[in-house]
């Protein structure tokens, strides 16, 4: 009788695939309210990575740390109509506390634009002021209809950057800016993922924004899912909240705002873009554990060899777990590291020993090879540096591969249908064509210009728009 696969095959029931990867890596599990989730060590390692780098990037580009409200007076919210009403359906309202109504009901932080506001009207009072870069890593909610864990749940983990600035140049070069270097450079160089930098239309902008940069990336079934937004915000919400300053020539002006943000979504993109059928595999800069040194038998040979290792591989400079759990099968050990998607297993037995090497087994590309002992140290940090560029190069490989050049809405649509992506000059589209690719549950992504750059306005000439189901 064959033996059941250990997770369903991606290409039998991806959503299902997904949800046992979740469950069987130890990632998540669902939360007692409907849409929220429990992020299990493993997972939240894997987020506290990620928070890590993009955290030192951040500071990088001059923006220090602060942290603001969860709870929010709902009159902040109705300052700003788009902004408002954008965020309506989504919105968790506290009306009772201490037993008793409140005088006003606050709003459970959906996203941090108005309170921001509130106190940067206070700060921001001259041009020596600005610009005034803040970012706060948080927790938000957003009442979600349809849940799944890390993709879209009712509360995530994210941060979310607000800057204030003198004119309109610089805050619009400043969100171009965290798109680029903090957000791109930071999804290819360490999640490995390919991502698509582009230009949100007008009915997928922020509401309340003028222009939304976005990160698109391709997953393994053909879908879309946004990885971070950069915003431009121009000055609606300066002229809600009075955040003004005192100009050099003694006027008082308006400032110019940005707000920007990135969730533990990434977390679900690395499972989607870079996962197979036998679990998760994590880009080896990312991952918590690089590789486990592992003993296959319980003699005190195999354990001292193991740890042995262990000491060496760390010397090198390789994030590096002991497994020496011998009262667990090694089968069923092998297993779970793989379905957590660590890099590399360093196997170790009785045979490995007499003949002087150790299993080498390679997570990403997959297969096995004895190498010496003692060239491990030299080895392992350039099979991790090939593995990561092995996995953008993928990722690549696989959008490419699965992007068809198309010239109508109809063509667009099968594309998206048959699970893949099309590209289709936005003069062929346009806002119309968008409408009716929306209720085949089809989505313009980002529009980018003809050689993939990102385009200055939703108009230009030559602007093409990637079209796409989404998550």
């Amino acid at each position: 009788m064959t033996k059941a696969p250990v997770l369903t095959p991606r290409a039998d029931d991806f959503p299902r695939w997904y949800q046992d990867v979740i469950n069987k890596a130890e990632l998540a599990d669902n939360g007692p309210v409907r849409g929220t989730m429990v992020i299990r060590p493993y997972g939240y390692g894997l987020w506290e990575r990620m928070q890590r780098d993009m955290d030192a990037r951040i500071k990088a580009v001059g923006v220090q740390n602060a942290y603001f409200p969860l709870f929010i007076p709902q009159s902040y919210l109705a300052r700003e109509a788009d902004h408002v009403e954008g965020f309506a359906p989504e919105l968790a309202v506290v009306t009772h506390g201490g037993g008793k109504e409140l005088e006003e009901p606050v709003v459970v932080r959906p996203t941090s634009e108005t309170i921001v506001n509130e106190y940067f009207s206070k700060w921001v009072q001259s041009y020596r002021d600005l610009p005034l870069l803040i970012n706060q890593w948080a927790n938000v909610v957003r009442w979600e209809l349809r849940p799944r864990l890390f993709l879209r749940t009712t509360e995530f983990l994210w941060q979310e950057g607000h800057t204030a600035h003198a004119t309109y140049e610089d805050a619009r070069d400043f969100a171009a800016r965290i798109h680029r270097e903090v957000y791109a450079e930071f999804m290819t160089d360490v999640l490995a993922m390919d991502v698509v930098l582009g230009r949100k239309t007008a009915r997928e902008r922020f509401a309340g924004a003028l222009n939304t940069l976005t990160l698109e990336g391709m997953m393994g079934d053909g879908k879309a899912l946004q990885l971070g937004t950069s915003h431009e915000l121009g000055q609606n919400f300066a002229r809600a909240f009075h955040t003004s300053y005192l100009s050099k020539d003694g006027e008082r002006e308006l400032v110019w705002q940005t707000s920007w943000g990135s969730t533990t979504r990434m977390v679900g993109a690395l499972v989607m873009m870079h996962g197979d059928d036998n679990g998760l595999r994590i880009p080896p800069r990312l991952a918590p554990v690089q590789a486990v040194a592992l003993a296959i038998k319980g003699d005190e040979a195999v354990l001292a060899k193991v740890r042995e290792i262990g000491e060496l591989l760390t010397a090198a400079g390789v994030r590096v777990h002991v497994d020496d759990r011998t009262d667990t099968p090694f089968g069923r050990r092998a297993v779970d590291w793989e379905l957590k998607g660590v890099p590399v297993r360093v196997e170790i037995g009785p045979r490995d020993l007499e003949s002087g090497t150790a299993m080498v087994a390679r997570r990403i590309p997959g297969g096995k090879e004895p190498v010496r002992a003692e060239l491990l140290p030299e080895l392992l940090p350039k099979v991790l540096e090939e593995d990561q560029a092995l996995l953008l190069r993928q990722a690549r490989e696989r959008r490419k591969a699965r992007t068809a050049e198309v010239a109508t809405v109809e063509e667009a649509a099968e594309a998206a249908a048959a699970g893949g992506w099309a590209r289709i000059r936005w003069a062929d589209l346009g806002p119309e064509g968008e409408a009716a690719l929306a209720e085949r549950s089809v989505s313009v992504r980002c529009l980018v210009t003809e050689d993939g750059a990102v385009p200055d306005a939703d108009d230009a000439p030559g602007n093409v728009a990637f079209v796409a189901r989404s998550y």
